[in-house]
């Protein structure tokens, strides 16, 4: 009998809940503008260094393809081999680079995500939200914007 007093009071109380696409809210702070300025810097550099190389291995192959009529048998091997390892050389610097970027990535957006999180985490104890669902990726693909906020605007303000 006293379930049944409680279920209509129980089934009225609703969930409060906010909702938000973190990666627009993320790309739209400004630490994300510096960041992404400081990552292509870094990137071009890597980018210079790697053409540069290119460019050096294709001088000496281009040199070894000329001569390499008239190499002595161990002036050939030994072209050969050089031109073997600066292959190996670059291909090792190239893998390296492609690593180190990506650590540096993650490095510089680290921070940045630990404020919106916070940002968030705020925004959703202040209101009274049980929780904030994240938008992206089709992962809610409808919310009833009777049931849910759009946080947006309150996590962007919290940012500031």
């Amino acid at each position: 009998m006293l379930m049944m007093t409680l279920l209509p009071l129980w089934a009225d109380a609703q969930v409060k809940f906010g909702y938000l696409s973190y990666e627009k809210a993320f790309k739209a702070m400004p630490e994300y503008a510096l960041a992404q300025a400081n990552l292509e810097d870094l990137k071009s550099k890597y980018a210079a260094e790697l053409k540069r190389v290119e460019e050096e291995f294709n001088r000496k192959y281009e040199e070894f393809l000329d001569g390499q009529a008239d190499f002595a048998p161990t002036i050939l091997q030994k072209r050969q081999t050089e031109l073997q390892e600066i292959l190996t050389k670059n291909v090792a610097f190239k893998a390296e680079s492609e690593r180190l970027l990506k650590q540096a990535e993650a490095d510089t957006y680290a921070p940045i995500r630990a404020k919106l999180q916070e940002a968030i985490r705020s925004v959703g104890a202040e209101h009274g939200y049980a929780f904030i669902l994240n938008t992206d990726g089709d992962a809610c693909p409808y919310i009833d914007p009777e049931m849910g906020e759009d946080v947006t605007d309150l996590v962007n303000e919290a940012l500031r």
